[in-house]
């Protein structure tokens, strides 16, 4: 992405108007690679400012977002409140042009004496970091530690002098003569424009190496005339001019899907009518608008990796045991073959000797068919009937054994498709932790309980349900949307009036979905919106048709010891749509 040096000293010119002088007054650690100071400012009220240090999205700005903290803030997060607890913001620093930003902070330690302190702000995707640098230039601690295991050029760790990271032998575009810029380039014949250009300047990404090239066709340099390069000059002279002092414009780049796919601080327009521009007045809009969706999906992803990790082991462990009872009742399809072995036998007792391996009998239920029944010599006629009748009876009683087994075993298979589902759209850890005591109670996950010091077991507190996802339809139909299969089952089965009417995806696990009457009245609209919904809420959300089945919820039965969230009807409807994320998205209320 382009979150480049440019972009940096844009950010930290807009920054400096909005943070100098604020108060730090709370610190918070949502994950291992994020940090969030809450700021009392001067002018703009109590903001919150996100460093983040994830390899595919770090960055530093103003959010708005929310941020689920931890219940026990990890030690990190205790010694920067206690450093820079009720500290002030007195600068912002960057190294050249370079993706290192640093905050300056008046802080009072333990003595109640002033220091300075300082957060050493990294943009370099799988490498950055945050770090924390006293008074005496030596690191207090960081994000992420580093010693010589993991990089052999430079030790980030508590006690260490900090070091900048590696100088690249690029030139600044701020701080060099334009000739000398031009002179470097010249000197890579055999590269295209933008690659020279992103090779020789420091702090441009390849998306404005590239904008810049877009008026020479992207030529080789060794294509390039001497009118190319002196227009090269004024471009690049002017492109100084412009940003400098930072700008009050960014630009987010959408497909036609209108996904978010770039920024940058400056117009881009090399991708033409494949790309929708939307300007934004800060920076922190721009970026909290592009990676806002993105980080709440990766919070989740993360938090919810054991729980996924289990649930799929699990899965497959019943799908190899069902694989293998469906084997096993294959075998027991030839059992009436075994019946009739006996019964001929039996029936011609009179005839047959002990010691033959096998009599050649007429099979009454096949036109008296001469049937061959292999048989043990060492055994008489009686003997050898029994014992086909005894198989005959194992089989019988094992196929029936079989099919009940093999139908527990793909309905919990159904029930953990429909877990994984819920689990993938978990929106907080409440509604994770909500799944993980359904799975406790219905036995597929042990109750981890508490171990006082006098070893008594405490009981682990129940995580406080949130209310079913509320959306409107166009018409003003409040539509309801389950979390997790508990809830499901208390929306479908308890909240639900008997007009309401109930949808959920035919054939794909996904919520159950009320759509609230009035008066025993639903618009065919709001069917229809409420499908859009239930499609979007399932694991069909990426499919281009869905079925969607709706039914009154009256028609709703749950059958005896089923598991949470299965429901049974008999009459119903179907409506095919097509899933729109952004409908759901536009409809849903806050």
């Amino acid at each position: 992405m382009s979150l480049d040096g440019v972009f940096l000293k844009c950010i930290k010119n807009e920054l400096q108007e909005k943070i100098i002088g604020a108060k730090v007054d709370k610190v918070y650690q949502p994950s291992n690679e994020e940090l969030v100071l809450s700021l009392r400012t001067r002018g703009f009220g109590g903001v919150k400012f996100l460093f983040c240090t994830r390899a595919d999205n770090p960055r530093v700005h103003i959010t708005t977002a929310s941020f689920e903290n931890p219940a026990s803030p990890p030690m990190l997060c205790m010694l920067l409140r206690k450093r820079l607890g009720g500290s002030t913001v007195i600068g912002i620093r960057q190294d050249k042009c370079d993706r290192t930003l640093f905050f300056d902070f008046l802080a009072t330690n333990e003595m109640g004496d002033k220091e300075n302190l300082s957060i050493a702000m990294e943009i370099m995707a799988q490498y950055s970091n945050a770090i924390l640098i006293g008074p005496d230039g030596k690191v207090i601690d960081a994000l992420k530690r580093v010693d010589f295991s993991k990089s052999s050029k430079r030790l980030v760790l508590p006690g260490v002098s900090y070091e900048l990271p590696p100088a690249q032998d690029k030139l600044d575009l701020f701080e060099t003569d334009l000739d000398r810029v031009i002179d470097r380039i010249k000197k890579l014949e055999t590269k295209n424009l933008s690659s020279a250009l992103l090779t020789v300047i420091m702090g441009i990404s390849p998306v404005v190496s590239r904008e810049i090239a877009l008026s020479f066709g992207n030529k080789y340099v060794n294509e390039m005339t001497d009118e190319d390069f002196e227009k090269l000059n004024v471009i690049l002279y002017d492109f100084v001019k412009t940003y400098e002092n930072g700008t009050t414009k960014y630009y987010l780049l959408k497909d036609k899907s209108q996904k978010p796919f770039d920024f940058s601080f400056m117009p881009i327009t090399q991708y033409g009518s494949e790309a929708e521009v939307e300007e934004f007045n800060t920076s922190s809009e721009l970026l909290d608008e592009f990676y806002g969706r993105r980080d709440a999906v990766f919070r989740m992803t993360h938090k919810t990796a054991d729980l996924r990790k289990f649930l799929q082991n699990t899965r497959e462990r019943i799908a190899r045991k069902t694989d293998n009872q469906r084997v096993e009742l294959e075998k027991c399809a030839d059992r009436e073959t075994l019946r009739i072995s006996a019964e001929l036998i039996n029936a011609n007792l009179y005839r047959l000797e002990k010691g033959a391996e096998y009599y050649d009998l007429e099979n009454y239920y096949d036109e008296n068919k001469i049937m061959r029944v292999k048989v043990s010599p060492a055994l008489s006629p009686a003997q050898n009937s029994q014992k086909y009748f005894k198989e005959y009876k194992k089989t019988y009683t094992a196929e029936k054994k079989l099919l009940e087994q093999i139908e527990i075993g793909l309905s919990d298979i159904q029930y953990i498709d429909s877990v994984l589902d819920l689990l993938s759209r978990a929106e907080t850890e409440r509604d994770i932790a909500l799944i993980r005591e359904e799975l406790v109670e219905t036995g597929y996950l042990k109750n981890k309980e508490k171990i006082k010091k006098n070893g008594s077991k405490q009981s682990t507190k129940k995580a406080v349900a949130l209310p079913p996802i509320e959306y409107e339809t166009s018409d003003g139909f409040t539509v309801l949307v389950g979390r997790n299969n508990a809830q499901n089952d208390k929306l479908s089965l308890k909240q639900a009036e008997k007009e309401d009417m109930w949808l959920h995806t035919k054939d794909f696990p996904g919520s159950h979905v009320i759509v609230k009457s009035r008066n025993g009245v639903i618009s065919d609209r709001a069917i229809e919106e409420a499908a859009i919904i239930a499609a979007v809420n399932s694991t069909a959300s990426a499919a281009q048709k869905v079925p969607v089945n709706y039914t009154l919820a009256k028609n709703l039965k749950k059958p005896v010891g089923a598991k949470p969230g299965k429901v049974i009807y008999h009459v119903y409807n179907t409506i095919y749509i097509s899933p729109d994320e952004s409908f759901a998205q536009a409809h849903r209320k806050k």
